[in-house]
């Protein structure tokens, strides 16, 4: 079933791409800015906001960052060099590790994701709660 797009569409789409791309854009320069790349902020926060958990198998990580296991596994080398992520073994299954933070890590992407919040509350895209003491 088609249906006949207007122009009103094609511009809130061509918008909503836009606006995708310059938060990214954005995204990528603070994460340049505070010593680390994009891919590697991206990776940071994968394992801090995986479901459930802090840690993520590097099979799960891949898979959120959308690039092979054998990508993933060179950037989790490339990070831990760094000191920002460790591998621990994975209690529920000895032939795979888990990938965690590390206080630098967590530090990096603690400031990488104030920056962030900040910018998407200025641009009203998303309100988002905070655990704020009182």
């Amino acid at each position: 079933m088609t249906h006949e797009l207007t122009k009103e569409t094609y511009e809130s789409l061509a918008e909503f791409r836009y606006q995708l791309k310059k938060f990214l854009h954005f995204s990528d320069s603070e994460a340049r800015k505070v010593g680390v790349t994009p891919q590697q902020h991206q990776l940071l926060l994968a394992i801090k906001g995986f479901p459930g958990r802090d840690t993520a198998t590097p099979r799960e990580l891949a898979e959120r960052l959308f690039i092979s296991h054998n990508a993933c596994v060179g950037l989790i080398d490339r990070c831990s060099q760094l000191g920002l992520v460790t591998r621990i073994s994975n209690p529920d299954d000895g032939r795979s590790v888990l990938i965690k933070l590390t206080v630098d890590g967590e530090e990096i992407l603690q400031r990488l994701s104030e920056i962030h919040l900040e910018e998407i509350a200025r641009i009203g895209f998303l309100q988002v709660k905070q655990n704020v003491p009182d």
